[in-house]
């Protein structure tokens, strides 16, 4: 199987990422929080430091794969294309009398051209610059500002739309209304992209976006492939415990996990998902934000039936050891640094544990982070260093603007 992902710390083969472009130009003061972010980025420094992580990444011998190009080019693809248009106009959302109309215009896009507005959007003012508008109701009291598509800026974080576990691919129903169309975008590109034809055997560990108010979502930044047929999970505000249960019904049904350990994080906005104050260095050891403690755990695995999941649940003090049994281990060795309250909330508000191995022990992360690099390198960890002073505005660091799609397995 071409990909393959059975650790966080293997050595990183092939990754996704996506470098920042138009759809960052549409955040503004007024929208941001509806799109999830906390402020506007500089778009050209960011891209600039995206360029540099990108580099970094190469500089390892990493193939790097940027998520625009592999879009535009499955749009080229009539089935690829069919799949993504299908379900983005829809009737719910544009009317019965704009639906065809607008999906007959984007129809005739070339594929990165059409990658460029379902990605970064497009206003009323710049369809009917190019387009006579169809006589439609939703259109007419539509200002001309107003997005008829809405861009989606959280592509930057390709970690959480779908996330390679072991051998197969998740495709992820996101939480909140701003993400939920990326997820159609990445089941174009696996199910169609000649880069993934080789992987059509790959099980598709695949949930459809939310429907009807259902809860059952899931996002990547909460699930760690910690190795040896385990996965960690957190149960955060983006993570379900129903999602969590189909996620090990479906891993274990396909033989590509035995274990599943899920957190049961606060629901706050700081605790966005697991790796924002949990990730992995090397095979036996995490980086914790201090201020996360020890959190109720439960162990799920196969049960006696062909649909059944056993769940065992421990106390908090038990959190470490959960992990550890999960790995074959005695115990885990934990890095958190030494710091004051408020300095290690700053620290990791600037994504101090969101780090990305490279190769076991080898980490990339923010220059920003002193107090945090520091504590990896005294106690062995090599540490490379990107800025990320634009990049860092989304609360998002390394590991959550990478998808890496093939590592090495390691012991």
């Amino acid at each position: 199987m071409p990909f393959h992902v059975d650790s966080e710390t293997g050595r990183l083969k092939r990754v996704i990422l996506h470098r920042p472009g138009l759809e960052m130009k549409r955040l503004t003061p007024t929208n941001k929080d509806e799109l999830l972010f906390d402020d506007v980025l500089w778009v050209k420094r960011a891209q600039q430091e995206h360029d540099i992580f990108a580099a970094l990444l190469r500089s390892r011998g990493v193939e790097v794969r940027l998520f625009g190009e592999l879009l535009a080019e499955s749009l080229e693809l009539p089935a690829a294309r069919a799949l993504v248009l299908d379900r983005v106009f829809d009737e719910r959302e544009y009317g019965p009398l704009a639906t065809e109309p607008l999906r007959a215009v984007f129809d005739s896009l070339p594929g990165a051209e059409l990658a460029e507005a379902l990605v970064g959007g497009m206003t009323k003012r710049e369809f009917l610059e190019r387009y006579p508008g169809p006589s439609s109701l939703r259109l007419h009291v539509m200002g001309l500002d107003e997005f008829l598509l809405q861009p989606l800026p959280n592509h930057l974080f390709t970690r959480d739309t779908s996330a390679w576990v072991y051998d197969g691919v998740a495709i992820n129903a996101m939480r909140w209304p701003a993400r939920q169309r990326e997820s159609v975008h990445f089941e174009a590109i696996y199910r169609h992209h000649p880069l993934f034809a080789g992987a059509a055997g790959a099980p598709f560990h695949h949930w459809s976006e939310p429907d009807g108010g259902h809860p059952s979502t899931i996002e990547g930044g909460d699930v760690l492939v910690i190795g040896r047929g385990a996965v960690l999970v957190g149960m955060s505000e983006r993570t379900t415990p129903q999602a969590v249960e189909q996620l090990a019904r479906r891993l274990f049904a396909a033989g590509s996990a035995h274990t599943i350990v899920a957190l049961d994080l606060p629901k706050r906005r700081a605790f966005m998902h697991l790796d924002t104050v949990l990730t992995m260095v090397d095979q036996e050891t995490f980086t914790q934000y201090a201020g996360l403690g020890m959190l109720r755990s439960y162990t799920i695995r196969p049960g006696a039936g062909g649909r059944e999941l056993s769940v065992t649940d421990h106390p908090p003090e038990h959190m470490h050891r959960a992990i550890a049994e999960a790995l074959g281990l005695a115990d885990i060795r934990v890095l958190t640094a030494t710091q004051d309250p408020h300095a290690a909330e700053r620290e990791q508000w600037d994504d101090g544990c969101n780090v990305l191995a490279v190769e076991p022990g080898v980490v990339i992360a923010y220059e920003r982070t002193v107090t945090s690099n520091t504590e990896l390198r005294r106690n062995g960890v090599e540490v490379l260093e990107i800025p990320g002073s634009e990049l860092g505005r989304g609360r998002g660091g390394p590991r959550c603007m990478s998808c890496p799609i093939e590592r090495e397995s390691v012991d």
